[in-house]
């Protein structure tokens, strides 16, 4: 199985690229191709010739893409409909990574992947015009939506916590927003037992469990053995230029049917730690 793996730089692409040896694995970054530029997408895609391409890479800064929607729709949009098309054109099944932040936060139950999206900032309506783009363009798809992504191969929030709790007597993190948080190792392993099992439609792959970023931020602290005082806040307190959904817990059902069912976030932050103090990146 020849797999194009575009974005393979990123924190998911980086685990998704670790574990696809066994495939024959095409990595692929914006230096290869940028993805909106149709041309240079189809010339990679003919090159590679994959049965697969995981679309992992994409514009994720949230109050950026506030900021900046043009370039937020440009990527996650526009490039997404350029791997679709290169995708069908040579016959290839397309996996994209979408988000939680396709929702507006105002359900009170797990969301399933066919209840109704209705994103409240810029990335989350680009990330849902490019599940539109690979529901109308491409051949085959599937669509798997993630949440609240920490990994040890890129700085993200947990690291962020520690780095700001070896720097500051007290922190402050919001508590009125709950999700789900996943590491991109346990993402990556599901991912590609979805691909084996030629996986189809729309999944939300997340690891169990929710909590809010106070929570979250609280227990990455107790893990790593840090006293830094944490005091909650709520959104409205942090002045930041995107909205967030309050709830955007993602349900595992449809995800179960595959056999697949991932560990707890606390044991995968277990994991993550021993990562990061492998790294030298954790005192």
């Amino acid at each position: 199985m020849r797999i194009l793996l575009i974005g393979s730089a990123g924190m998911l692409g980086s685990d998704l690229a670790q574990g696809l040896d066994a495939c024959e694995l095409i990595p692929a970054t914006s230096r290869d191709a940028d993805i909106r530029d149709l041309a240079q997408v189809r010339r990679l895609v003919s090159a590679s010739a994959p049965d697969w391409i995981l679309l992992a890479g994409g514009y994720t800064d949230v109050d950026g893409a506030e900021r900046d929607p043009d370039l937020a729709f440009a990527v996650n949009r526009d490039g997404t409909r350029n791997v679709a098309v290169a995708a069908k054109q040579v016959g290839a099944k397309l996996l994209y990574v979408s988000t939680d932040y396709v929702f507006d936060g105002k359900s009170n139950r797990a969301y399933e992947p066919n209840d109704p999206i209705n994103p409240l900032n810029a990335y989350g309506a680009s990330k849902a015009a490019g599940e539109h783009a690979v529901q109308e363009f491409a051949g085959e798809w599937l669509t798997a939506r993630t949440s609240w992504l920490f990994g040890a191969s890129r700085t993200c929030f947990p690291e962020k916590i520690l780095r700001a709790a070896d720097a500051q007597p007290e922190l402050k993190v919001v508590i009125d927003q709950v999700g789900s948080p996943t590491y991109t190792k346990d993402l990556a392993a599901a991912i590609r037992q979805l691909i084996h099992a030629d996986a189809s439609g729309i999944l939300h792959v997340t690891n169990s469990g929710s909590c809010s970023w106070f929570d979250f931020a609280k227990e990455v602290l107790r893990k790593a053995g840090k006293t830094t005082a944490i005091s909650a806040i709520s959104t409205p307190e942090t002045d930041r230029p995107a909205k967030r959904p309050a709830y955007s817990v993602l349900s595992p059902a449809a995800l179960a049917t595959y056999g697949i069912k991932l560990r707890s976030w606390q044991d995968a932050l277990d994991t993550y730690l021993c990562e990061l103090h492998d790294k030298g990146k954790l005192r």
